[in-house]
């Protein structure tokens, strides 16, 4: 397989989730963390899951990352049912978990080290096409303790392109980022899906956030974890997470997800 291969945009993927369930046993009993839980992502698109602390959100981008079963339900990309963790799925979290032993091209190279069909110099022309495309070209060889956090999460995120997945998963990447370092991988981000057209789920408590990256924003509620709403973000990209707009689509979520948490105290 060539280089060329490698790096090529690949045709759209598409994940279904079908009436997921997941529970977990805790000191109190069993905890469900998802309950019937059903979605749909196709055509590249990028897709922000919120919601409160332990509405499931993380347990559904494990479960679609293959980290995960289902207790029922089931999961598949491209008709094919997702059992286990895969090349087409890459994974991103909150912690960089770079190798320090490693420079940054090193980290780069160790997810491309699982190609056999690749030699050498092509996993490392790879690695310095996505070293570049997060702004990180004159640092390949920088140790990771020479790195800021937005830098580690740039290394972490090329890491994740460069096997060339179907899908991006990340959960809370920008989240122990100071503002001015998230804002620009906001636009960081916003670009390299523009160029790669990868589909993205993204996890996220940031409202803002979510309505600045996704096209599509579902809204989880708690105990048990369901999707109790979904917004179409139809705003022009790139776009500025300050900017009235997106403030409006913004307040409009949260609104809604008060609403939602509000129904539920009533309820308990």
């Amino acid at each position: 397989m060539s280089t060329s291969d490698e790096l090529q945009i690949l045709p759209p993927s598409k994940l279904v989730v079908d009436h997921v369930t997941k529970s977990f046993h805790t000191q109190r009993g069993w905890l469900k963390a998802l309950d019937d839980v059903s979605l749909t992502v196709d055509e590249g698109e990028f897709v922000c899951l919120v919601g409160p602390s332990g509405c499931g959100k993380s347990t559904l981008l494990n479960l679609i990352a293959g980290l995960d079963t289902p207790e029922s339900g089931t999961l598949s990309c491209d008709g094919m049912p997702i059992t286990t963790t895969g090349r087409d799925r890459g994974v991103m979290f909150q912690e960089h978990a770079l190798f320090p032993w490693l420079d940054v091209l090193g980290n780069v190279l160790f997810g491309l080290n699982l190609k056999p069909s690749l030699n050498k110099a092509e996993r490392v022309e790879i690695a310095r096409y996505y070293l570049q495309l997060v702004g990180l070209g004159r640092f390949i060889h920088a140790n990771v303790h020479e790195l800021s956090g937005g830098m580690k999460q740039r290394v972490a995120l090329a890491r994740a392109l460069a096997p060339n997945p179907r899908i991006l998963c990340m959960d809370e990447p920008f989240a122990a980022l100071d503002a001015m370092t998230r804002e620009q991988l906001y636009a960081d981000l916003q670009r390299i899906w523009d160029q790669r057209k990868k589909t993205i789920i993204f996890v996220t408590h940031n409202v803002r956030e979510a309505v600045c990256l996704g096209d599509r924003v579902v809204l989880f509620s708690p105990n048990p974890g369901r999707i109790r709403e979904q917004f179409r973000i139809d705003l022009q990209r790139p776009r500025d997470i300050n900017s009235v707009e997106l403030a409006e689509h913004a307040t409009e979520i949260t609104r809604a997800l008060k609403q939602h948490n509000a129904k539920r105290e009533v309820a308990e």
